[in-house]
């Protein structure tokens, strides 16, 4: 995977990382909002650029899910994200792109015309311990009932764990 952001720190540029998923009001948002808790439990705030981004333009602007929110500040969690469309720019600037399922995966693809990103390209259930091995991707709660976002939310803090592991791990 490249350089550790360790190793990113000690050259003062930040290890950029996007959560990307279709609509940015569920998933992705929330990916953001934990990883930032737990890059900033850890005082780890200046070795990352974190942020999330969609699929699509659906809801370009909006909030996240309100279902979301209300899930995530149960668990004292704020997801503050406004959506916005993933852009081609995206692309070069990230260093890490992190998709929730394999057609958020194909979407991001589709952007990178030249195929020189798609190495950036990682799938959050990458990330999973064994506990949510059997997750080959992070569902959408957006059409389903409330445990579905307190499942995806269970998902996300441990695929994030892994991710910040992964990322500040010495080479």
């Amino acid at each position: 995977m490249g350089m550790s952001a360790v190793g990113r720190s000690k050259l003062m540029n930040k290890t950029k990382v996007l959560f990307v998923c279709l609509g940015n009001i569920c998933r992705s948002p929330a990916a953001d909002a934990i990883f930032n808790q737990l890059v900033s439990e850890k005082n780890l705030q200046h070795i990352f650029e974190i942020d999330s981004a969609g699929t699509s333009a659906h809801h370009e602007g909006e909030q996240a899910d309100a279902r979301m929110r209300e899930a995530g500040l149960r668990r004292s969690l704020s997801i503050p994200s406004i959506s916005r469309q993933l852009v081609v720019q995206d692309l070069e600037h990230y260093d890490y792109i992190i998709v929730m399922d394999d057609s958020n995966y194909q979407n991001v693809l589709k952007l990178d015309t030249a195929n020189k990103y798609s190495g950036k390209v990682l799938k959050m259930t990458d990330y999973a311990s064994d506990e949510f091995k059997h997750f080959d991707a992070v569902p959408d709660p957006y059409f389903g009932g409330e445990e579905g976002f307190e499942k995806v939310l269970d998902l996300l803090e441990n695929t994030n764990l892994g991710l910040l592991e992964s990322l500040v791990r010495t080479d």
